[in-house]
C-alpha cells in the first residue's frame, strides 16, 4: 500500500525524501521557499553580441560535438546561429551528452560566456533542446537553495504545482492600505513568479515591496511569539527576588567607575524583572568592553542576597575561568562565597566544588554547561547567566 503524499498532489517517495531534506513537508512549506536569485531566460542573445563576462542565454545548432582528452577528459561542443560559433565544454558529462549533441540539433545555452583559445566560450551552461518554435518563458526564472539530487527544475515544478491553491492574507486589508503594503498572496507569487516588467535589482536587493512584506509578517510573527512566551512565563509562579540594596549597594560603590547610563538601565530593568513574581529571561546585548559582566554580576548578588544561588556559565572553560579570577577576588571581599567547575580540574577538586553548591555553601558557581550536565546539583538556584549563550548551540 502506498504512503499518502504529505502534499496536495502526487509526490513520489524519493522525491518528499529530498523535499524532507530541505524542510519542506507540506503544501505551505514550498509555497514559502522563496528564491535566491533569478535569471532572465526571457530573451535570446545572438552569438555576435555576447561580451566575455556576461551571462547570457544563446540558441544555436550543433556542428560538431567529441571528446577530448587534452588538457584534460572533457566534451566540446561547437554551436553556431546565423551570427557566429559559440564552443561549449563540459568537464563533467555522462556518454549519454555525446549522443544528445548529434550536428543539426538546436539547443538553447544559458551561462557565462568565457574567453577560450579558439573564440567565446561557455563552461557547464544550463541547456535544453529548442528551436524557433519553442515559447520563451514569460517572467523572470527563480534558483530556489536545493539539495544533493534535487534539480532546480523538479523543485520549480514542485513549487508550482504547491502555488495553485489560494493563499489567504494574514492582515486585514484596513492595516494594509494603512501600513502600505501590498497583499500576501501578490507578493508570494510575484517573488516566485516575477513578470519581465519587474525590477531585478530590487529583487536583488529585497528592496520590492514584495520583500518588505514578508519581511514585516516574520516579525510580526516574532513579536506575537515573544509575547506569547512572555505571558506563558508570567501564569508561571515563582519566588520574587526583590532588590535588597544590600550585596548590589556595595559592589556598585566599590567598582573603580560608575555605571554608564546604558548600563544602570539595563541594571533597574533586570532588578525589577527579578522582583516580579514569575520567571525571568532576558536577553542583554551589547559590543564587546560594553560592561554586559557587571551588570550580570549584579543580577546574581540581588538573587544571592535574597537566598538564593546563581550560575555564571560561559562556552568555553577559558572564558568561564576569565570570568571566575575577575569576579571572584572583588565578590569574596563581600562575603560572597564563589566555586569554580571546570573539566581540567583535578577529580578531587571538582568533587570539592560540587559538594559545597550542593551544600548552599558556594553561593555563585562558575563553569560551562558542565554546571547543567554533571551528576551535581544546587541547593537553591535562583539565578543562571549564561554567557554568549549564541555559541552554546541551544534555544
Amino acid at each position: 500500500m502506498k504512503a499518502a503524499s504529505p502534499f496536495s498532489f502526487p509526490v513520489s517517495p524519493a522525491l518528499a525524501a529530498k523535499l524532507a531534506k530541505l524542510g519542506l513537508t507540506r503544501d505551505a512549506d514550498l509555497v514559502l521557499h522563496l528564491p535566491l536569485r533569478w535569471e532572465d531566460e526571457t530573451r535570446l542573445t545572438p552569438i555576435r553580441d555576447l561580451l566575455p563576462g556576461a551571462t547570457a542565454q544563446v540558441q544555436a545548432v550543433v556542428t560538431d560535438a567529441s571528446v577530448t582528452y587534452r588538457p584534460r577528459r572533457m566534451l566540446a561542443v561547437t554551436v553556431e546561429d546565423a551570427g557566429g560559433v559559440l564552443g561549449i565544454r563540459f568537464l563533467n558529462f555522462y556518454p549519454s551528452h555525446l549522443k544528445l549533441f548529434q550536428p543539426g540539433e538546436s539547443f538553447r545555452f544559458n551561462g557565462e560566456v568565457r574567453g577560450g583559445f579558439l573564440g567565446l566560450e561557455m563552461v557547464h551552461p544550463r541547456f535544453a533542446k529548442a528551436d524557433d518554435a519553442t515559447p520563451l518563458p514569460a517572467q523572470l526564472t527563480p534558483v530556489y537553495p536545493t539539495t544533493a539530487g534535487l534539480g532546480q527544475a523538479t523543485l520549480r515544478r514542485a513549487v508550482e504545482r504547491a502555488l495553485v491553491a489560494p493563499i489567504a492574507d494574514t492582515l486585514p486589508a484596513e492595516w494594509l492600505a494603512e501600513l502600505g503594503l501590498p497583499g500576501l498572496e501578490a507578493s508570494i507569487r510575484l517573488l516566485h513568479q516575477p513578470p519581465l516588467d519587474c525590477a531585478l535589482a530590487e529583487l536583488e536587493s529585497r528592496q520590492h515591496p514584495a520583500w518588505q512584506r514578508l519581511a514585516f509578517d516574520e516579525l510580526l510573527a516574532q513579536q506575537l511569539s515573544l509575547a506569547t512566551a512572555r505571558r506563558q512565563r508570567k501564569s508561571r509562579p515563582t519566588l520574587p527576588l526583590p532588590p535588597r540594596q544590600q550585596l548590589t549597594t556595595a559592589f556598585a560603590r566599590a567598582l573603580p567607575f560608575e555605571l554608564t547610563a546604558a548600563q544602570a538601565r539595563a541594571w533597574r530593568e533586570i532588578s525589577a524583572d527579578l522582583g516580579e513574581p514569575h520567571p525571568m529571561r532576558r536577553l542583554l546585548q551589547g559590543d564587546v568592553g560594553s560592561g554586559k559582566t557587571v551588570v550580570a554580576a549584579l543580577a546574581c548578588l540581588q538573587a544571592i542576597e535574597n537566598g538564593f544561588q546563581a550560575a555564571f556559565m560561559a562556552p568555553t572553560e577559558i572564558l568561564a575561568e576569565q570570568h571566575y579570577r575577575k569576579l571572584a577576588p572583588r565578590l569574596s571581599e563581600l562575603g560572597v562565597r564563589c566555586a569554580w567547575v571546570s573539566g581540567s580540574q583535578r577529580r578531587a577538586e571538582r568533587t570539592a566544588a560540587w559538594q559545597a553548591i550542593a551544600a548552599g555553601e558556594a553561593d555563585l558557581a562558575f563553569g560551562t554547561h558542565a554546571l547543567f550536565q554533571e551528576a551535581g546539583s544546587f541547593q537553591r538556584l535562583g539565578l543562571a547567566v549564561v554567557d554568549e549563550q549564541h555559541r552554546f548551540g541551544v534555544e
